[in-house]
């Protein structure tokens, strides 16, 4: 059967539009990954307040302290979305809210390891023994130099880093930032670097009795 220019002329239109829809809804796609994919920023110092609804149920808590947004709770939210995986990368650790977060995570059956620095882990305040007591695989230098980073992985695909320690100081009173990145090619340097720091701080490497 023979088509008139008209028909002809209909389909391709016809054509186009659906081109032109699809050629949309990619275009979508892409503008949508990207602002996923653009960084974040979280400014420290944060306003006191409570973090304690995000962790336990019943949500509410009849502390005294503020339970609005700041960066604290930004940070803590994020941190709990870990479904698989958190490697936490950090020089100190003294945070009782942050070092909660992390407990909460490991207790839901996440993988959680910590890498941080031996000087800093054995100060008054350090959350490390609790990691430590409730089963997280935790990890340090053994030398003179610190172990300086301040970075976090959630799930293997997103990169919390910046300047903050994870301590009162950090977040209450100094200027600090977070940066959250979830770049492929970023995130992929920084597991990188917590793999290589896990293998080298791995206990059964350590010599007790060091040559002088």
């Amino acid at each position: 059967m023979c088509w008139s220019v008209l028909a002809w002329r209909s389909l391709a239109v016809f054509t186009g539009a659906l081109l032109t829809a699809e050629g949309f809804y990619y275009l979508l796609r892409y503008v949508r990954k990207c602002r996923e994919q653009k960084p974040k920023v979280l400014f420290f110092p944060a306003p006191l307040t409570c973090v304690r609804p995000l962790l336990w149920s019943p949500r509410r808590c009849d502390c005294r302290l503020p339970h609005g947004e700041s960066a604290l709770s930004s940070l803590a939210r994020l941190l709990l979305g870990a479904g698989r995986s958190l490697d936490v990368c950090v020089f100190s650790i003294s945070s009782f809210d942050l070092a909660s977060v992390v407990l909460a995570v490991y207790s839901r059956g996440v993988r959680v390891r910590v890498v941080t620095d031996s000087d800093y882990m054995a100060l008054a305040g350090s959350q490390v023994g609790k990691f430590r007591k409730a089963g997280i695989e935790v990890r340090h230098d053994q030398d003179t130099s610190y172990m300086h980073h301040k970075f976090a992985l959630i799930d293997g695909s997103i990169l919390v880093t910046g300047s903050l320690n994870w301590s009162a100081q950090g977040i209450f009173r100094n200027k600090e930032n977070v940066i959250i990145i979830k770049d492929i090619d970023v995130v992929k340097a920084f597991i990188e670097e917590f793999e290589q720091l896990w293998n080298e701080y791995d206990p059964t490497k350590y010599s007790f009795s060091p040559q002088k």
